[in-house]
C-alpha cells in the first residue's frame, strides 16, 4: 500500500498546465485558446444536421407504436398518400430488406436498425412507418393522420432488484463476473461490515441537438449529412446494413450539438436513406424531443449492493459489489456498475458481479460514464458509510486502502495521482475545519454539510488514421474523421498539430467529420483527443521531416498519412486511468424537503491537458450533470401501458441554471513515463463520483442515508418523518 504522495502543483490561476512538454514545440498545448470554430457558434454561422439547405429537400416525420408488445395488423396508408404534400409512406410493408445480421466496428449494433424489417413491435416508441412529404409540417399533420392496427400482447416493463427474470450476461464483451479470495470468511472476520443497497433511475442523454439527417444519391454515392459521434462509423454501419460498397457511402458531421453516447447509427439515418432511395431526392428526418426518449438510447435503471467488510482501523478485509441492469428483449447491454471497484480499493476479498433482465423497453446504451456514473455513487456511498462506522476520515480511508498495482489485474498503473487529487481538493475546500458529526451545522432553516468522492474512468487508446498535408501558402491542413461533439476536439486538434509541426496554431486548419477522411476512433469512452491526437501527431511529425529534408523544394500540397495501430499495438499491459476527487457541500431544509447544492469542487488527475479553457469547460459540465442526477434525473414508466410518463422538459427535470453554483474544477499534474501522447480522456470523469459526493453531504447535513436517486423533496420528507420497525437508524 502506497504513502500519500505530496500534492502536485496544482494549475495556476492563468488556467495553463505544468507538466513538461516534449522538447522542440512551440507550446500551444498546455495553452488555454479558445475554440476556432467559437466566432462561428455564437454568431449562428455554424450550421447543424437539421439546418443546413438541400435543393428539392423532402421531409420524413416517424410514427412510432402506441403498444409495448404485439405486431402490426395493418397500416392504413390511402388516406395520407391523399393528404397535401404527401410523398410516399413507407413501413414494413413495403421498405427494403435490410442486412441486420452482422458485427460492426462497436459490436453488434442496436435493434433500432431493424426497422421495417417484420411487423413485430418490441417497446412503446417503435417506429412503425416513415410519411414523406413536401415540408415538414405536412410530413407531421399526415403522420398524426396515419391509423395503424396492432394485435397487442402481454408486456412487461417493471424492474426491481433480484426480479424473476435476471440472469449472468451471456455476451458482455467484458468479465460479467471477477472473484478473488473467499468473501464469507473475510466479511466474518471484518470488524465492521456495510451491507447497503442502491438504486438509479434510468436517464436520458437530453442533447441540446436533437438527433437529425438528410440523406440523397450523388454520383451513385449515398450521402448522410447528419448529427454523430463518429461520421466513419455511421457510414460503414449504413454499407453494412444496405449492402453497398463500403467506398460508396459519404457521411460528414460537421457541428454536433451534443451527444453523450446517444449518437450513432439509429432510426433516422436508416429511415432517411430508405426515403432517399424511394424518391431519388434529397429526404431529412428530424427526431423530436419525444421521439428521442425511445429511439436513441439511455442509461439504464440499476439496482445495487456493495457489501464492505472492514479491520478496526478501516482497512479493506473483503470488498463486494453487485449490480443489475434492465436490457431490451432484444439486445444484451450491460451498464458496468460494478467494474469501478476493480480500479479504485484493494481487499483480500474482491467480489464483483453484474446481471441483467430482459424487458419490453428499448435497448439502453452508452450514456456519459457508462457504468461508472452508477457504480460510483454506490461504491463511494458505502465508503462513506463505512467511514462513518470505523470513526475515521472519510479521505484518510481512502487513504489507507490505496492500492499499488490494479486491484484485480494485477497490472501496474501508468499513473495514479488520485490521492494528489483528494489532499489538493481538501486544502482548497477547506476539509480539516469539517466536523465529522452530521446534523451539527445550521444557518437558520437550512441544515449545511459536506461531502466527498473519489472519481476514476478508464483512459483507452483506439487505432486512427491522419493526414496532414503542406499548402503552398505556408499552411498546414489536418484532415481526421474525428467528432467534435461540443468538446473542443477541432481546437486541441489545432494545438496538437502545431506543436508536431513547430508552428504556430494560425497556420494549422483542421477538418473533421467526413467519412472520406479515413478510418478514426469515435468521440466515445474518454478516447477521442488521445486516440485522434497520436495519429495527427505522427503525420505531423513526418510531414516536418520530409519538408527538412527538401527544403528547397516548394511543397506543392505534400500530404502525409498515418495510422496509429502499430504504435498502440505495442504499448506495455498497463492499467490506464484518470482520476479525481469530487467536493460538494449542500443546504438541507427538512421542512420542505428541498435540497440545494452550495459549491462543488473537483480535482483531477488525467494527464497532460491540451486546452485548459475547454479541458475546465468539460470537467465543470459532467459535475453539473453529476448534480442533475443526484437531485434531479428520473424517467418514470407506467406499467400499464409501458411508456413514459412524460417524456419532455416538462417532467423528465435537468438541472437549471437556478440549481447549478459555483463550480470549481482544476487538476493536479499527472505525467504519463513512457507515454508518446501523455493525453488521458476528460470527458467522463467529471460525472463520476458528483453525485455520491452529494448524497455523503446530504448525510452529513441531515444524519440520513439516501441510497435512491434521485434525492427528490419528497424523499427527504419521509426520511425526516419518525418511523418505527427494524430498519437501521440514518436509513431512508
Amino acid at each position: 500500500m502506497t504513502a500519500p504522495s505530496a500534492p502536485s502543483t496544482p494549475t495556476g490561476a492563468t488556467g495553463t498546465t505544468t507538466a513538461a512538454r516534449p522538447s522542440g514545440v512551440t507550446g500551444a498545448v498546455g495553452t488555454a485558446r479558445t475554440r476556432v470554430e467559437g466566432v462561428e457558434k455564437v454568431t449562428g454561422a455554424a450550421r447543424y444536421a437539421g439546418e443546413i439547405p438541400f435543393a428539392e429537400l423532402a421531409h420524413g416525420w416517424m410514427v412510432l407504436s402506441t403498444i409495448a408488445r404485439g405486431r402490426i395488423r395493418a397500416v392504413h396508408t390511402e388516406p395520407v398518400e391523399a393528404m397535401p404534400g404527401v410523398l410516399t409512406v413507407l413501413h414494413h410493408g413495403d421498405a427494403p430488406r435490410l442486412e441486420t445480421d452482422y458485427i460492426g466496428a462497436l459490436g453488434r449494433p442496436d435493434p433500432i436498425v431493424r426497422i421495417f424489417q417484420d411487423d413485430r413491435v418490441p417497446f412503446v416508441g417503435w417506429p412503425v412507418a416513415l410519411v414523406v412529404a413536401e415540408t415538414s409540417e405536412q410530413a407531421r399533420e399526415a403522420a398524426e393522420a396515419l391509423v395503424v392496427e396492432y394485435e397487442e400482447e402481454p408486456h412487461d416493463v417493471s424492474f426491481s432488484a433480484g426480479r424473476p427474470g435476471t440472469y449472468t450476461p451471456e455476451n458482455p464483451g467484458f468479465d460479467a463476473d471477477t472473484l478473488k479470495g473467499d468473501l464469507a470468511a473475510q466479511l466474518a472476520a471484518s470488524a465492521h461490515v456495510v451491507d447497503a443497497r442502491y438504486t438509479t433511475p434510468e436517464e436520458h442523454h437530453s442533447s441540446m441537438e436533437p438527433h437529425a439527417a438528410t440523406a440523397r444519391w450523388d454520383s451513385g454515392r449515398l450521402e448522410i449529412v447528419d448529427s454523430n459521434q463518429g461520421s466513419r462509423w455511421v457510414a460503414d454501419e449504413l454499407a453494412k446494413l444496405f449492402s453497398l460498397d463500403p467506398d460508396s457511402v459519404r457521411v460528414r458531421s460537421e457541428h454536433v450539438g451534443g451527444a453523450f453516447g446517444s449518437k450513432g447509427p439509429r432510426a433516422h439515418q436508416i429511415l432517411a436513406a430508405m426515403a432517399a432511395t424511394a424518391l431519388q431526392r434529397p429526404v431529412r428526418v428530424v427526431t423530436t424531443r419525444r421521439q428521442m426518449f425511445s429511439l436513441v438510447g439511455y442509461r439504464s435503471p440499476t439496482a445495487q449492493r456493495v457489501r464492505l467488510g472492514a479491520d478496526a482501523d478501516g482497512r479493506l478485509r473483503a470488498l463486494s459489489h453487485e449490480a443489475q441492469n434492465l436490457t431490451s428483449s432484444m439486445h444484451e447491454f450491460i451498464e458496468t456498475s460494478a467494474a469501478l471497484g476493480r480500479v479504485l480499493y484493494d481487499a483480500e476479498a474482491h467480489h464483483t458481479a453484474h446481471r441483467v433482465v430482459r424487458l419490453d423497453v428499448p435497448t439502453p446504451t452508452w450514456m456519459r460514464a457508462p457504468g461508472e456514473a452508477p457504480g460510483s455513487f454506490a461504491l463511494e456511498s458505502a465508503l462513506d458509510e463505512l467511514a462513518e462506522k470505523c470513526g475515521v476520515d472519510p479521505i484518510a480511508l481512502r487513504v489507507r486502502n490505496e492500492p499499488d498495482v490494479g486491484p484485480v489485474s494485477g497490472l501496474p498503473f501508468n499513473s495514479r495521482n488520485v490521492l494528489a487529487c483528494f489532499e489538493e481538493g481538501a486544502r482548497r475546500f477547506g476539509w480539516s475545519a469539517r466536523d465529522p458529526r452530521p446534523g451539527i451545522r445550521r444557518e437558520g432553516r437550512w441544515l449545511l454539510g459536506t461531502g466527498t468522492a473519489a472519481a476514476t474512468y478508464t483512459s483507452g487508446v483506439a487505432p486512427s488514421t491522419a493526414s496532414v498535408t503542406a499548402e503552398t501558402d505556408g499552411g498546414f491542413t489536418v484532415r481526421i474523421t474525428a467528432a467534435d461533439v461540443g468538446t473542443g476536439a477541432r481546437t486541441a486538434l489545432t494545438q496538437i498539430a502545431a506543436d508536431a509541426l513547430e508552428v504556430a496554431p494560425e497556420r494549422v486548419h483542421v477538418r473533421i467529420a467526413d467519412s472520406d477522411f479515413g478510418p478514426a476512433w469515435v468521440a466515445g469512452g474518454s478516447m477521442g483527443t488521445r486516440s485522434w491526437g497520436w495519429a495527427v501527431m505522427h503525420a505531423a511529425r513526418e510531414l516536418r521531416s520530409q519538408l527538412a529534408v527538401n527544403a528547397e523544394i516548394p511543397p506543392q500540397g505534400l500530404t502525409v498519412r498515418a495510422d496509429s495501430a502499430e504504435a498502440i499495438a505495442a504499448l506495455p499491459p498497463q492499467e490506464r486511468h484518470s482520476f479525481g476527487a469530487q467536493f460538494a457541500e449542500v443546504a438541507v431544509d427538512t421542512a420542505t424537503g428541498e435540497v440545494r447544492v452550495r459549491r462543488m469542487l473537483g480535482i483531477f488527475a488525467a494527464g497532460r491537458i491540451v486546452n485548459p479553457l475547454t479541458a475546465r469547460s468539460q470537467l465543470i459540465g459532467g459535475m453539473t450533470w453529476g448534480l442533475s442526477m443526484a437531485l434531479h434525473e428520473e424517467a418514470v414508466r407506467d406499467r400499464r401501458s409501458g411508456a413514459h410518463v412524460g417524456p419532455d422538459f416538462g417532467n423528465y427535470h435537468v438541472a437549471a441554471n437556478a440549481d447549478v453554483p459555483l463550480i470549481e474544477a482544476d487538476w493536479v499534474d499527472d505525467p504519463i513515463p513512457g507515454d508518446p501522447v501523455g493525453v488521458k480522456g476528460i470527458g467522463e470523469i467529471g460525472i463520476v463520483g458528483a453525485a455520491a459526493a452529494i448524497a455523503n453531504a446530504v448525510w452529513h447535513a441531515t444524519g440520513v442515508r439516501h441510497r435512491d436517486l434521485p434525492i427528490r423533496p419528497d424523499r427527504v420528507l419521509d426520511a425526516a418523518r419518525p418511523r418505527s420497525g427494524s430498519a437501521e437508524d440514518g436509513d431512508a
